[in-house]
Order: structure tokens, then sequence, then C-alpha cells
């Protein structure tokens, strides 16, 4: 800081000796002084100060100093921006003045005259400028701008302290805007000189009047000009005391049955009030409600008022978090309650002339009631009145009455009445009818005559009548002194209808109903009421009621021997006994029969049977059969024979299940008892009883077998085992399986001619004798006949016989086998015919150009059929090749039954080279050959087949096959002239390789003739050859567009033949002839050589460029193997078999032979002498110039042979 000052004061100094002092303009006769003298100031942090200072000191400097620090005469004082010097020089004004003013400032100042020549130096008096910095923030504890809970008479501290200011502020505090005093307050130093804070402290006990009020505390200042405050809200908690609103005027006073509703109000309290009821001690509400705006909780109790509560206490207690203890209000109830029952002791049913006596007894009461007695509308005087203390603080009434009952007095009620004046508005009674007892005077039966005969089970109606009695007489029936009641449940239908007693005056009746039985036979039916009785009997007639058969025996086995009883236990009149079995009559015996009940007639008979286990579950009947009722009643033994297990004849021995399904064997077995166990065991392991993974034993020894495999089919074992004995049986499984092809020999090989049979064998259950079934796979349109061939199947092989095989017969067949479990079984399989080679030679020479400067190369194709594999060897002029010369290279080709040569001439040399070379293709079965001539370049041969394909008014399309191009590019240019127009017309041919062009420009019904001319470097082809020339008749405009009508025939060259028929059918053969394995469509190329319109197979050598061979994954056909394309080829698996390497040529089989790239060594046709070339056709082929020898390019020049 020291160093910053001493800096100041340098530059002040230097800016003195820069500047110069500062001239006052004063006259010099003035008296040096000052005029104006500073004075000590006061201002706000912020605010704008002035320090006047007036002098008179002419030619003098004038400055300020700050706490001894000059600020220099510059009215700008650069070193302090925010100040500067005010006023007018001229009259001696230099006032400081200060913008902004900070704590920085707050310093002494003095104003200094400097010396000169007309005085010495002047310094004022020092002044202070006082800075006041306010309070920015007042810090309260709690924080401010929260609510603090506090309780009500408990005592809390406050703290407030201010932040910086100069001078320290005085702080207060107010409570409810109220000041406290005894306020404790420290004044600290600030965070920097100058500055100070006040730290105040308070001690408050809130009450529950400053509940939500504000405690304040405030900062003030001579900087502030209001205080500055900071708050926080006072929760202050108290606690509320409860009061009950009693309905009425009579507190506690309440009435049994009433709905009392009582409400408790507890104002005030922070926080409201907590209530609850309280019934004897016991809580009986817990529900409040608050209203905050009305500083009220409520909790309303209702209840129903009960006689036992009676003295109980009800109280409302009132609590919150700050109550010392429960406030509580109460009040006691007085209960008013009536009886709540009457009852009269004794019976209200007496003789006649008796003396009745009967009791009335009321419940508890409050207050206690008294009581009457009533016969009617008389009133009765009792014998004797008792009052006892009764429940609930109330009394129980007692009046005792006795008196002589009377016949008149009978069906009165007798009424026991209790009243109070508590009760004015209610009446409590109880009654009951007086009941005077008398006798009937007669009684009698009315029914059928004793002694006739009734049938059982018909209806027999009997009424009992009396008259008079009270009572009413009962009227009770009794069968042989046995009380009669209807039976319940009721039986349908009913044998006995009781009715109830009926009244028509004074005669009361009572009807009885029976449908007859054996027990009402002689039966004595009676009717009482009271001492008097009447009786009848009745007869009847019934078949036996029960017919029994006994048994001498319990257990019964086969061979033993069976004596059985029947007894007919009662009938009237008596019964013939009978026996059968399962419809069989048997013969018995007559038994001894027993007493009869019902007072009938009983009887007996026996049969004795000898047993075998066929009688299990008979049935023997005896029958009981009445005469004269015609009615037979009969009862039947089952015949319960044991006996060991027993297969029954439906017992299934095989059963058939399909392969993965479910398979039932079932178990036909009779026993008795029944089988305690059914054991299965397959090939000596037993089946586990509890169920496996794939079986389980059902509850009748089924065995349920599911995932059914070719493993379990087999004999399975059962064995039953019962109590008396065990049995066995054998259960064949057959599972049936969909067929799997074993064996199928892929490739099957013949001689062309030559028999052989494709054998399929399979692995099937069922075998069938008609489940094989063969097809030939081929392309859409092809011969898949089969009718040449022979089916034949045995057991699990099948056979395709085929007799003299053809190569048409040649491709993939396939040996379906289906046995009806699906799927069915596919196998593929291929024939391959082996024939002799054939080689592809169309034309009986074939030529091949090259130049034969000794630079050229040449390529020979030759491409032959045949199967198995065939050896190529080369011949030149009649005399072999030899291969071992590094100028022939030979590459061999195998795919399927074609098979190609290329043999690559090097340096070709006209001396050496233009020669016939033979090609000759061998295999075990023969051999062929064909010749190819290789020639110097040359001009090109006319076309071939020109032709008009289309035609139109003004054009015709034409179409050609291009002749040899004498080794050189070749383009095409068509020459034509109507013939009625002389003068020709030239048309290019566009792009110069096309084969077909339309011609434009024609005229409508006009003759033209059209000639095509075929050219290359070396000159055209001429115009004498007839099969290059056509001429044509344009249609006219009113003629539709058409194929032409007329056309010159086109001449087949000399020594070029058509195949024939038969070589149209071999190259159709799909022959493969492979060491590898079928891989189905991994190659379907193909190709079809066409039997009309063969050109001859010339070869140019001008894109001829072999490429390094690919490896077997990398070979690939650019061209789509076109040729084979034709030929409609499938060739499954590897495609070829090279002799010297593995690969496959480029642009293998485009058509036929037509051209074959060169090495990278080939010199094409140049590009800008192609462009020219068609200046050529602008003469006549007789008016072109020969050819100069320097005109052909060295390397394509040749030796004329």
């Amino acid at each position: 800081m020291a160093l910053s000052t001493h800096f100041k004061a340098a530059l002040l100094l230097l800016g003195l000796l820069m500047t110069g002092l500062t001239q006052v303009p004063i006259l010099a006769s003035a008296p040096r002084g000052f005029w104006a003298l500073p004075e000590n100031l006061t201002v706000v942090e912020g605010a704008v100060a002035e320090l006047r200072c007036g002098v008179r000191a002419p030619g003098s400097a004038v400055q300020w100093a700050k706490d001894g620090l000059l600020l220099g005469p510059d009215p700008r004082i650069p070193s302090f921006p925010r100040y500067r010097l005010e006023g007018d020089p001229a009259k001696g004004e230099f006032h400081l003045h200060i913008e902004a003013c900070d704590l920085s400032d707050d310093a002494e100042y003095e104003c200094q005259v400097g010396r000169s020549e007309t005085g010495p130096e002047l310094v004022s008096p020092r002044v202070i400028l006082s800075i006041l910095v306010p309070p920015k923030v007042l810090q309260l504890t709690p924080e401010a701008g929260t609510t603090v809970t506090w309780v009500a008479g408990q005592e809390y501290t406050v703290s407030c302290v201010s932040g910086d200011a100069k001078p320290a502020p005085d702080i207060t505090f107010l409570l409810s805007g109220q000041t406290i005093s005894g306020i404790s307050a420290n004044v600290n130093e600030g965070s920097q000189q100058k500055l100070f804070t006040t730290e105040a402290t308070a001690r408050v006990t809130p009450q529950s009047s400053d509940n939500g009020q504000l405690l304040v505390c405030e900062g003030s200042s001579p900087a502030l000009d209001t205080p500055i405050k900071a708050s926080f809200t006072m929760n202050v908690l108290f606690p509320g005391p409860p009061v009950i609103e009693w309905p009425g005027l009579d507190e506690g006073q309440v009435r049994a049955g009433q709905s009392l509703e009582l409400l408790c109000t507890a104002r005030g309290g922070n926080p409201l009030a907590t209530l609850q009821w309280l019934k004897n001690g016991q809580p009986v509400s817990t529900a409040w409600g608050t209203e905050h705006a009305q500083a009220v909780a409520r909790s309303l109790l209702v209840m129903i008022v009960r006689p036992e509560d009676h003295g109980a206490r009800l109280s409302c207690e009132a609590y919150n978090s700050v109550s010392s203890g429960i406030q509580e209000r109460g009040v006691t109830l007085q209960v008013t309650f009536p009886p709540s029952a009457i009852t009269i002791l004794g019976s209200a049913s007496q003789s006649e002339n008796k003396n009745v006596t009967l009791s009335c007894i009321t419940k508890s009461s409050r207050p206690r009631v008294l009581l009457r007695w009533w016969l009617g509308w008389r009133q009765l005087q009792p014998s004797e009145e008792t009052v006892m203390d009764g429940l609930h603080g109330g009394h129980i009434s007692m009046s005792n009455l006795t008196f002589l009952a009377r016949r008149e007095d009978n069906g009165l009620t007798l009424t026991c009445e209790a009243f109070s004046e508590a009760f004015t508005k209610e009446t409590f009674k109880k009654s009951l009818t007086l009941n005077v007892k008398y006798p009937a005077q007669k009684l009698w039966i009315e029914g059928p005559p004793e002694g006739q005969r009734l049938r059982a089970g018909n209806r027999v109606r009997l009424v009992c009548l009396a008259i008079g009695g009270n009572p009413d007489p009962s009227l009770t029936w009794y069968k042989d002194s046995r009380t009669v009641t209807e039976p319940r449940p009721p039986q349908e239908p009913r044998r006995v209808q009781l009715g109830s007693v009926e009244k028509s005056g004074s005669i009361f009746s009572r009807e009885l109903v029976l449908i007859t039985g054996p027990s009402d036979n002689q039966a004595k039916f009676t009717c009482k009421a009271g001492q008097l009785s009447a009786s009848t009997q009745l007869v009847v007639q019934f078949p036996p009621t029960n017919v029994t058969i006994l048994a001498n025996a319990s257990t019964l086995r086969p061979g033993d021997a069976l004596n059985l009883t029947c007894v007919s236990v009662s009938s009237n009149p008596p019964v013939n006994l009978s026996w059968d079995k399962e419809g069989e009559r048997l013969e018995g015996v007559a038994a001894q029969p027993r007493r009869a009940p019902f007072k009938g007639s009983a009887a007996a008979r026996s049969v004795l049977l000898r047993l075998s286990s066929r009688d299990h579950g008979h049935r023997v009947t005896c029958s009981a059969h009445s005469t004269e009722l015609r009615e037979t009643v009969s009862a039947f033994y089952r015949l319960n024979v044991l006996y060991p297990p027993e297969f029954l004849g439906e017992q299934v021995l095989v059963v058939t299940a399909v392969e993965q399904g479910e398979a039932l064997l079932p178990v036909s077995v009779s026993a008795n008892p029944a089988p305690e166990a059914f054991n299965w065991t397959f090939r000596g392991y037993r089946l586990s009883p509890a169920g496996g993974p794939r079986h389980r034993i059902l509850s009748g020894g089924a065995l349920q077998l599911w995932n059914v495999t070719r493993a379990d089919d087999g004999l399975y074992q059962l064995h039953c085992q019962n109590s008396e004995g065990t049995a066995e049986a054998l259960v064949r499984l057959d599972v049936h399986y969909a067929p799997t092809i074993r064996a199928l020999q892929d490739p099957t090989e013949v001689n062309v001619g030559d028999s052989v049979d494709i054998v399929c064998t399979v692995d099937a259950n069922p075998i069938l004798p008609e489940m094989f079934n063969w097809e030939r796979l081929g392309e859409e349109g092809e011969d898949q006949n089969l009718d040449d061939m022979e089916k034949m199947s045995k057991g699990s092989t099948g056979r395709l016989r085929i007799h003299h095989a053809k190569l048409t017969q040649a491709g993939a067949y396939q040996c379906i086998v289906d046995n009806g479990v699906a799927p069915p079984a596919q196998g593929l399989v291929r024939l391959v015919v082996r024939f002799a080679p054939h080689v592809e030679h169309p034309a009986p020479l074939t030529k091949v150009a090259a130049a034969g400067d000794s630079t050229s190369s040449a390529t020979l194709h030759c491409r032959a059929r045949g199967v198995p594999n065939i050896v190529f060897t080369w011949t030149k002029n009649g005399v072999p090749l030899d291969l071992q010369d590094p100028r022939y290279t030979e590459h061999t080709y195998h795919q399927g039954g074609v098979h190609s040569s290329l043999l690559t001439i090097a340096n070709v040399s006209a001396a050496q080279d233009y020669a016939l070379f033979t090609c000759i293709a061998t295999n075990p079965l023969g051999s062929d050959h064909t010749n190819i001539q290789l020639v110097s370049i040359s001009r090109p041969d006319p076309p071939l087949g020109l032709k008009a394909v289309s035609m139109t008014p003004y054009s015709v399309g034409l179409e050609w096959k291009p002749g040899f191009d004498g080794g050189l590019p070749q383009r095409f240019q068509i020459r034509y002239e109507a013939l009625e127009t002389p003068g020709f017309l030239y048309m290019d041919v566009l792009p110069p390789q096309a084969t077909t062009f339309t011609l434009t420009g024609l005229q409508p019904s006009t003759r033209y003739r059209v000639w095509l001319l075929a050219s290359n470097a070396l000159g055209d082809s001429g115009l004498a050859d007839k099969a290059s020339q056509i001429s044509i008749t344009t249609p006219g405009l009113d003629q539709p567009s058409r194929e032409p009508d007329y056309q010159l025939p086109t001449e087949q060259p000399a020594g070029i033949s058509e195949k024939t028929e038969t070589g149209s059918e071999e190259d159709r053969v799909r022959n493969e002839y492979e060491e590898s394995q079928w891989t189905g469509d991994q190659d379907t190329r193909s190709s079809t050589v066409s039997t009309t319109d063969v050109e001859p197979y010339y070869h140019s050598m001008r894109d001829f460029s072999p490429q390094l061979p690919p490896t077997m994954e990398e070979v690939s056909y650019p061209l789509g193997l076109r040729a084979l394309e034709e030929e409609n080829m499938a060739f499954p698996g590897h495609l070829y078999d090279e002799v010297e390497r593995v690969y496959a040529p480029s642009r293998a089989w485009g058509p036929l032979y037509d051209e074959v790239q060169m090495d990278s060594c080939d010199f094409r046709w140049p590009g800008d002498r192609y462009e020219d070339a068609r200046g050529i056709y602008d003469q006549v082929a007789g008016d072109l110039d020969p050819v100069e020898p320097d005109a052909i390019p060295f390397e394509l020049r040749g030796h004329l042979v």
C-alpha cells in the first residue's frame, strides 16, 4: 500500500514538471490568502461530495492533498478518475468535486497554494470527509421469512447481526409491534477497515396472543433514510378448554330411546385441540373437526339412550401438543324408561267352575308403574300387589289375581295394564284369552261295512264325527291301539292321509284315508275324543309282502354246489313259487314254510346249482304267483363266483400305432375279484406301474404309450393277478413310421443301349407293394414320360429298370416312397448314359485367322460331348502335335458331358503355323475329330442369311448372320436402291457389331433392292454373293404393317451342313458324368444350338485375352455360360474336371467359338482408325483403291499362303 502511494506521488511530481504549475491570473495588488476555506463534510456512500477552496494568490499553483498525498494541479486529476477541480480559476475557485463516493474517499483533505513571487505557500486547515456506509443486510436467527413454532410461556433467544456499515448500526427488536427491552448488543469490526457490524441478542417469552404475529429485527443508521428490517412469523402453541352444549334446560335428564346429540366445542388453542368423547371413562367417539378461521374445534356425539345408560357419565376431553394436562367437561345422565315387557304367569285355560290363579309382573321401569286387571270390560280386583327394586335404578311391579271360571266367560280377553304419570301418553298391556273347558256329547265312525274284502292298494275312507265340547274335540285315530300319523316325508303316493279336525256348527269331523296294505288286514281302527271312542275292522287281500332268497354258502368258486331257498313271507290268499336262471327254468323242491305275518299265508321252495366262472354275475330269479289276484312278485340272487383272471375272446393281440403318436394296448380280462395288479413287461424289462416319461398304466390295466418310436415295436407281456390266481397274455405293438431312404446309388451309370436298374432301398413300416413311385426331373416342356421304363418293387427295395438306355434318358430321377405315414421319402439319383465322343464340327472346315508375323497368338477351340471324360489330342497336317513345344499351350475343361480343349499357338508364323490342325476326342467308348484351318488375316466373308423381318411403308427391319471377319474387326454397311429411281443410297449399321438394323427413309408402295456389305481394314466382302442381297416392296399407306411377303431365298454356303435331328437330340442330352457328390441347384446353366440357320464357325483373334485361372471358390462366368444356357443343360455338383489345371475358362463358351479374348499383349484396333473406318463405305466396292502395305499396322500384316 505504501509502495503504491509513493509511486503515485512520483507520477504527480512528474506531471507538474511536464505541464507546469497552474497560473492564477489574480491582480498582483490583491493580498494573498483564502477567501473560502473547506469544512468537514459527511456524505452517504454513492453520493457526490464537494470540498470548497477559494484563494487570492495570483501566479501561484493550487492543488489538493489527500491524507498528505498531493493530487496535482491538473483540474482533471488523472490519477483519480472520480476527482476533478470545479469552479473558475480566474476567480480563485478550486473546489474538489468527488463523484460516487466510496469508503476509499474517507480521509483528511487540505487545499495548498504554492509559493510565488507575491508570497509564501499557503495551506488550508485539514478537513475530514466522512463516508457513511449503510448496512445492506440483517441476519436473523431463527431465519428470516420462516414460520417458527414456539410454546406459549417458554423463553426463547433471538439474535440479529447486521452487515458491514459505518458507523455501526443500532438494532432493536419488535414483538407483535411492541419494542422488546433488555437487548444486549456488541459492535465488532467489519470485513474492511473503518467498517463495523452490530450483533444484538434478545430473550422472548411468547404468549397465546402472539400466535401468527411477527417478530421484527430493525436496523437503523445515519446512512439510512428508513431502517432495514428482517422478520419471521411466530406460531405459538397453547391449549384451549372444551365446553359441552346440552340440548334443553334440564342438564342430564333424558329418556330411553331418545337420540341424544351433544356438541363439544373447544375455542382457541394452537394447535386447535384434539377432542374425544368418553362414556364412564371409555372412548366412544374420536371424531372431531376444526375451523381455523374461527379457531374452533368441534366434536358431535350422537347416541341412542338406553335404560342401562342411567347414571352414566359422558365427558369431552380436549388436548393439544402443548397442554400440560387433559382438559375435561362432563355430564351425568338421568334416564327415564318404561317397562320393556309385562308377563302374565299362570294358565288362562281351566275347566268350568274351577278357580283361575294368575300373576302379572313388569320389567324394571323408572319411575315405578301401577297395575290393574280387566276381564272383557269388567275390572277385577287383585288379591295382592308387590314392588321390588329392578335393573338400572328402576322398580319391578307384581299383581296376583284369583277368580272362578264360568262357561259363559269362555273366549273373553283377560288384560293386565301398567300405567304411570311419567308415561301418560303411553299404555303398557299384556292380554290372554280365557279358555273354559267342557266335554263333547256324542262320537261315531262312517266307512265300508265290516267283512267286505278289500284289495291291497285300494283307497278306503273312514270319517270320525263328534258333537259339542271345548276345547274342540281332538278326534284321534288309532290302529290296533297305536296312534295313526302321516308319514314324513310323505310317500308317493301317500298310504295314509290324515285330515285335520273340521267344524260345522257344533259337529266336529276328522277324515282318515288309507291306501290299504298287508298290515291293514284284520286291523282294528279306533277314533277317540276324550273319554268317548268308536271302532271298525278291515279285511285286505294282498300279494306276497316279501320274497327272500336264502343261500347255504357266502363264498362261491367254480365247481361249488349252491342251495338256494325262496321264502314268500306272507300273502292273502296263498301263492305258488317257481325258479329260473337268466331265462332258463329250474326245477325246485318245496320246503317247510314259516309263520306268516299280517294274518296271511307263507310258502318256501329250494333249488340246487353247480357253479362255473361263466355263472358269475348271473341272476337266479324266484317268482311268487297269486292266481286269485293275478299278480307275481319276484326276487333274484346274483351269483358272485370267485375265479382267477381269464382273458376274453375280444382281447386285442395286435395294436398299430404311428411313430411319434400315441398307442393304447387295451386289456379285456374277466376276474372276480377284480385284478389287483397289471404288470407289463417289454423285452425282459418290467414297466413301472407308477408310469414313466412316455408310458402309464391306466386303471383298467391298459398300457398307454406316447411319442412312440420304432424301437417300441415288439411283444408286450401282460401279467394279471387277483387273490384267486394269475393269467398272462402277449400283445404285439406294430409301430408304423415314415419311409427313410437308406441306399440310392448316385450316380447310376450305363452305356448307351444297355440296360440298368436304379435301385432305391428304404426303411419303412408298413412295407406296401405300391409305395414306390418314380419321377423324372427336368425343365418344363421336356419329355418326362417313364412309359418305356419298368417299375418293380420287392419288400423294402424299389427298382426303375431302363431297357436299351438312350441319351435322352440321362438326367435326374427322383425316388418317392409313400407308405401312408407322412412325410413321404424322396431321393435324387442321376442317370449317366455313357457314350462315345462326338465333336462339334458344324462345317467340314473351321477357319481361325491370325497374323503370321511371329508376334501374334492364336487359340483353336475344340468342343466335344461324351461320357466318361474325354481326352483330347492335336495333330498339325496329320502329324501329332508336340505339346512340349513352348509355343503350344493346351487347356482342357470338363463340364458334365461337355468337354473343351483350347490350343493356344504363340508367335504364329505363316510358314510354320498356317496349316490344318486336327482335334481328336477319345474316351473308352470311341473317338471323333474335327479340322480347324489356321489362315492369315484377310477381307471378311459376305454376311449370311440377309432377310427382312418387319416392314412398314417407310422402313424395313433387316436381320443377318455375320460371316468370317478375316481376323480383323468388321463393320456392316447397307446399300439400297429404288428400282424406279437411278442411283444408290448407303447406310452404316450402328453399333458396328449389330446383326439387326431398321432401314428408314423409304417410300410407300416402292420396290427396293438391298445389299449388305461387311468390311474390315483390308477391304469389304463384295456384292457378288446372293446371300447378302434381297428385294422388297414397301406396303402402301392403306395397308397395315406386315411381315414381308416376298424374300429372295438365301443360299446355304458351300460345305456348311445343318445338324441332323439325331445331332439335335444329342445336343439336348442331360448327361452328367462327375465324380463329385450331387449338390442340388449349384449350377443350372444350359445351352441350345439351333438345328437351322447354322453358320460356319469362324473365330476372330481381335478380342482374345486369356486370364489367369480362378480357384475353385472363385469360378465366375461373366457371360453366364451362354452356350450352356442354350443347351438347357443342368450341372449339379462341380461343373468340370480339368486335365492340367483346375479352373474354368474366362467367358466360358459364349456363342460357339465366335470370339476369344487375347492376352494382355493383344494389339487392338486404334480408336481413331475405328471411328474413321466408315469412310471406306463411301466408295463402291469396285472403286476401292488397293490397300497399300503401309496402310496396315505391322502387327496386323500376315504372310499369304
